[in-house]
């Protein structure tokens, strides 16, 4: 009897899976087709993002080469409108790089602070510490404080490298004795970078020793005589005449 009930039981659900099947058979045909379809545009898609990357890389590592700073620039500038992602901020930062050798200052100053602007991380810290050497020669030190701001936090890995840079500007101010102690400073800080530390002992140094002390111009050489003039009386002390007899 229970073979019996069994084989019942059997036929109940295969008539049960083929009604199911007759009902949705076609939907989980196309479900599956769906999926398929997802999987395989999906492969596609990582495949043309890792050429459109490789395809950046190469664009951008043969614009590093390019010598002439204006063709550099230009270079660049073309491969951050086409690369992806990361890419295209990396070239814009070259081009930003390339810009001053141009003479085109205030361009590069303006595109470091575009990249500073819309990155905060280690890309944008780097743009916005270039802007600011680039401004340091001219700007205030209270314009320099506000473009630094973000990256001189106490927490800031880049917090030393901010003050390198105020504490040039203090030296370009004429502002000596400040700069000099802000440059030790930096020169026995633990956490200022190796470099950092040799160019701050070298900056501090010469400053104590008095070498940021203005010491006059120096005289404009005397104009050349003109042609055919007789040449002058000898600078050094001139001979005493004989006495007469």
């Amino acid at each position: 009897m229970s073979d019996i009930f069994r084989e019942v039981e059997e036929d109940v659900r295969k008539e049960r899976l083929e009604k199911l099947w007759k009902a949705y058979g076609d939907y989980g045909i196309a479900l599956l087709v769906l999926i398929i379809l997802g999987v395989a545009g999906y492969e596609l898609w990582l495949r043309y993002e890792a050429a459109q990357r490789n395809k950046a890389s190469a664009a951008f590592v043969a614009a590093q080469h390019v010598a002439n700073p204006a063709q550099a620039a230009a270079a660049f500038e073309a491969l951050s409108k086409t690369a992806p992602g990361g890419y295209g901020e990396l070239a814009k930062l070259g081009e930003a790089d390339a810009l001053p050798s141009t003479g085109k200052v205030n361009d590069a100053i303006a595109l470091y602070k575009d990249i500073a602007a819309g990155d905060t991380g280690p890309l944008g810290a780097t743009a916005r510490l270039r802007a600011a050497w680039l401004e340091a020669d001219n700007a205030s030190r209270a314009d320099l404080e506000t473009l630094l701001a973000p990256i001189s936090t106490p927490t800031s890995p880049w917090r030393q490298m901010s003050r390198e840079v105020l504490a040039y500007s203090d030296y370009k101010a004429g502002k000596g004795l400040a700069a000099a102690g802000e440059f030790e400073a930096l020169a026995n800080d633990p956490d200022s970078p190796d470099a950092l530390k040799s160019r701050a002992k070298a900056y501090a140094s010469f400053l104590q020793s008095g070498g940021a002390r203005n010491y006059g111009t120096v005289p404009p050489p005397a104009a050349a005589p003109a042609p055919g003039t007789p040449p002058g009386p000898s600078p050094g002390p001139q001979p005493k005449p004989a006495a007469k007899p």
